[in-house]
């Protein structure tokens, strides 16, 4: 389907390609609905394909759209058999549910957007984007995957807090997200972005998303993006301390369902049981983040986290 300028390509349900005549540097991948009930993504995502149809807008980016579970979205749950969150970088290898295929196939999908892309020096792009099942301190953050001792980049820093994400969360260890196999696989600078909590479609408070819309439209239909000089005061910055799994069917938290992301706790204080292994808070301002006590055996089930000075990261 043309469009002035370009092409839209319908490659699979919820895989849709815009290739422009003349494209620019940019290889860009925006992503939604991994998980199905995270509504505010997944109508940002249509409302921006739904400008470039109508002609309001005109990208000059290679981009990639990609509504990744469109089953789970059919019956609004988070997902149908399995956390598609769990199955990148080849873990959907290991099961045969519809996550797993379609986990799978996202993949391939990035894989080919990104190898046509037009020879010469190009830069990739992947925002994951996401809201989170409970309230947080910081409505706005985003998860910056492992990056194998490379430095992290101003730039993104920049550009998240543009969008509204003054919050960032560094991994320290390869995980199996699907932000972290487009930087590791493609060395794209990829994010999982947080962007507030989960609500039913036409819940959502769109105000609150304006920024980030904003934002993801200037990347892909600017050739030349025109961002701030970059401000360390602009953004919090937590590192993981520790991740606590849950092993045993009697797993605990030991707080209420309504604690808010980021919520600090007190050396000392019980967070979680594990059958029995406690886990204790042991530093001061250690706070918490993406509780779970239901996930599966095996699976992460709380992260604990720590502020560090934006000053001490290696930027570049």
């Amino acid at each position: 389907m043309a469009y002035d300028g370009g092409a839209l390509l319908f490659q699979d349900y919820g895989v849709i390609s815009v290739e422009p005549e003349q494209p620019g540097d940019k290889d860009v991948v925006l992503s939604c609905a991994v998980h199905g009930d995270e509504t505010a993504p997944i109508e940002i995502v249509r409302d921006i394909i739904h400008a470039i149809l109508r002609g309001e807008i005109k990208p000059v980016q290679r981009t990639l759209f990609l509504i990744a579970n469109p089953a789970a979205i059919s019956i609004g749950k988070r997902f149908v058999d399995m956390n598609m969150n769990r199955l990148f970088s080849g873990a959907h290898a290991n099961g045969d549910t519809p996550e797993h295929h379609r986990a799978a196939n996202l993949e391939h999908y990035v894989s080919s957007f990104y190898a046509n892309a037009p020879a010469g020096e190009r830069r990739r792009f992947h925002y994951d984007l996401h809201t989170a099942i409970r309230d947080s301190q910081y409505e706005k953050f985003a998860v910056y995957p492992f990056t194998h001792g490379a430095p992290y980049k101003k730039e993104q820093f920049t550009f998240l807090a543009e969008c509204g994400v003054e919050t960032l969360l560094l991994n320290q260890a390869p995980t199996t997200t699907f932000s972290y196999y487009s930087a590791r696989t493609h060395g794209a600078d990829a994010f999982t972005v947080e962007l507030g909590k989960v609500r039913p479609f036409g819940e959502n408070d769109r105000s609150k998303f304006a920024a980030a819309e904003r934002m993801f439209t200037a990347l892909i239909c600017e050739r030349e993006l025109r961002l701030p000089t970059f401000d360390p005061a602009r953004t919090k910055v937590y590192d993981v301390y520790r991740t606590i799994n849950r092993t045993v069917e009697n797993f605990t938290l030991h707080f209420p369902d309504d604690v808010a992301n980021f919520t600090a706790f007190a050396k000392g204080e019980l967070l979680a049981t594990d059958g029995d292994t406690e886990y204790r808070v042991s530093q001061d301002g250690e706070r918490i983040i993406f509780p779970n006590a239901k996930v599966a055996l095996g699976q992460r089930a709380l992260l604990t986290v720590v502020e560090l000075p934006v000053e001490g990261l290696q930027l570049v």
